[in-house]
């Protein structure tokens, strides 16, 4: 979508990019109600909804690279969905553990969080998640003020970051995918810090521009 759609185009681009977002979900359900997500059911879900977790961070910070490359200033607009979108994953698949990997074994899962690294990031990332879920809305970007917001969602990085240690470290053997969303993260992080350094540059040269004094007389 060329330009800048009109608000009629935007709501029902959101819309569908909404329900597109819930196909995942969607077909896992089919699945487990076909009896078609193979010979361990739990852990498929388990996977798949960390996958999309993941998916959904790389969406959501691939954004602004895209939206700086194409000049679709629109894409902002959905960059909250799909920022909410990760945490829902996150939080299907962190209940799915509890629920249906661990039956709410308090003991069991405190250990295994200390114990097994790759839940350790997992956990620490789900909870960095939190505070930026509960401040996705106007309100709070108001509240908390334009630069304390976005100090506090910087923590995305960090949060992707151990997104991918944690399917790294989950899959151990074939780290193919791991590897992939890891080269997607780096080139993600490294365009932003190319701008960064850009940006920084440019105004250390305007700070320091040759100022030019002229005297009285020559006036």
């Amino acid at each position: 979508m060329p330009g800048q759609p009109s608000p009629k185009q935007l709501a029902a681009l959101k819309a569908a990019v909404f329900v597109l977002c819930l196909a995942p979900l969607a077909g896992l359900a089919w699945g487990a109600f076909h009896d078609a997500l193979g010979a361990n059911p739990i852990e498929v879900i388990t996977r798949d909804l960390g996958t999309w977790t993941l998916r959904f961070l790389l969406i959501t910070l691939a954004v602004t690279p895209a939206r700086k490359l194409l000049g679709w200033h629109w894409l902002l607009r959905l960059r909250r969905m799909f920022g909410l979108y990760a945490f829902f994953y996150g939080a299907l698949h962190l209940a799915t553990y509890l629920w249906l990997d661990q039956f709410f074994d308090w003991m069991a899962i405190a250990k295994d969080i200390v114990k097994r690294p790759f839940i350790t990031v997992g956990f620490a990332a789900f909870v960095l998640m939190v505070p930026l879920a509960l401040t996705s809305t106007n309100a709070m970007v108001r509240r908390l003020g334009g630069r304390r917001w976005q100090r506090l969602h910087r923590s995305v990085y960090a949060i992707a970051v151990l997104g991918v240690l944690h399917y790294w470290w989950l899959v151990k053997k074939d780290i193919t995918q791991p590897l992939i969303y890891a080269l997607l993260l780096g080139g993600l992080l490294g365009v932003r810090a190319w701008w960064l350094a850009r940006e920084k540059q440019r105004q250390l040269r305007a700070g320091f521009q040759p100022v030019t004094y002229t005297s009285p007389g020559s006036r």
